[in-house]
């Protein structure tokens, strides 16, 4: 098994499965590299995401920890199967890791949640808005990389080719001019054509809405193959973190319900986006 020098987000997930797995069963590393014949550790380089794992052997691991989950299995053995170099890559060594981790999360994912509160989501954003956004950023970025940054986040909208995408934006984001007057009407211009999709859905909470105190519940959610792989994307003081607990997925889950019950309908929604163009 050849040693990752830096895994990314989707092989260490693969790896935290397989680590929850023999947790489940009650093993130890000593104990499961024993039955599967390796030292302890392999075992902890593969759980760690620093060695990969093949099908085969994943599945033997699966039948030394006793998993019947079939749907689960099947998802985790598609995962080390997985040779995908996708467009996200052209960017290895020019953008930090989590730029290009997003983006494989969002190739992957069965279907996108989105709620924002102060921001158009970044799969909705035009060129011009994204880079005010970045453009804003202490200490400011060199040309070079705030160009990548905006021209990576322009890339990332393919997946709205076929991806559900479903986004909660609160009115606040709709009215904060992150660039100029121009430049936030044309924002909200591509946020109505881009719902317009079958595929895609926009949901705005008003400032009217009483009893709303979820304004610091940011996230985006991304479906797995199973909903045991589903994972969560949120901002935190040292970047985005990766939430992926079944506990915390629940309760995401829960809180997603909450958001949309406070958001107006789509059809609704347009009306209030086209309203606030116009006022602009």
């Amino acid at each position: 098994m050849a040693k990752r020098v830096e895994p990314t987000a989707r092989q260490l997930r693969l790896a935290v499965e397989l680590r929850r797995l023999r947790e489940t069963a009650g093993l130890s590393s000593r104990e499961a590299a024993a039955l599967l014949g390796v030292n302890a550790p392999q075992i902890s380089q593969i759980e760690s995401g620093l060695a990969g794992v093949s099908e085969k052997r994943l599945r033997l691991l699966a039948a030394n920890y006793s998993c019947s989950d079939g749907e689960l299995i099947e998802a985790l053995a598609a995962m080390t199967k997985d040779r995908t170099r996708g467009w996200w890559e052209d960017y290895q060594g020019l953008l930090p890791a989590p730029f290009l981790d997003l983006a494989e999360l969002e190739h992957h994912a069965t279907f996108l949640r989105e709620a924002q509160f102060l921001y158009i989501p970044g799969l909705l954003q035009t060129a011009d808005y994204a880079r005010a956004v970045y453009a804003y950023r202490i200490p400011e970025l060199p040309h070079t990389e705030l160009k990548s940054r905006v021209e990576h986040r322009m890339r990332r909208k393919a997946v709205l080719d076929g991806t559900p995408f479903d986004a909660i934006v609160h009115e606040a984001a709709l009215r904060i001019m992150v660039g100029d007057r121009a430049a936030s009407r044309a924002q909200l211009s591509e946020v109505l054509e881009v719902s317009e999709a079958d595929n895609v859905s926009v949901r705005v909470i008003p400032f009217a809405e009483e009893g709303f105190a979820g304004a610091a519940s940011a996230m985006l959610y991304a479906g797995g193959a199973v909903s045991r792989l589903d994972t969560v994307v949120r901002d935190g003081p040292n970047g985005a973190a990766y939430v992926d607990s079944a506990v915390q997925l629940g309760a995401l889950r829960t809180l997603l319900r909450k958001l949309e019950a406070a958001s107006l309908n789509p059809d609704k929604s347009r009306d209030l986006i086209n309203r606030v163009a116009k006022e602009l």
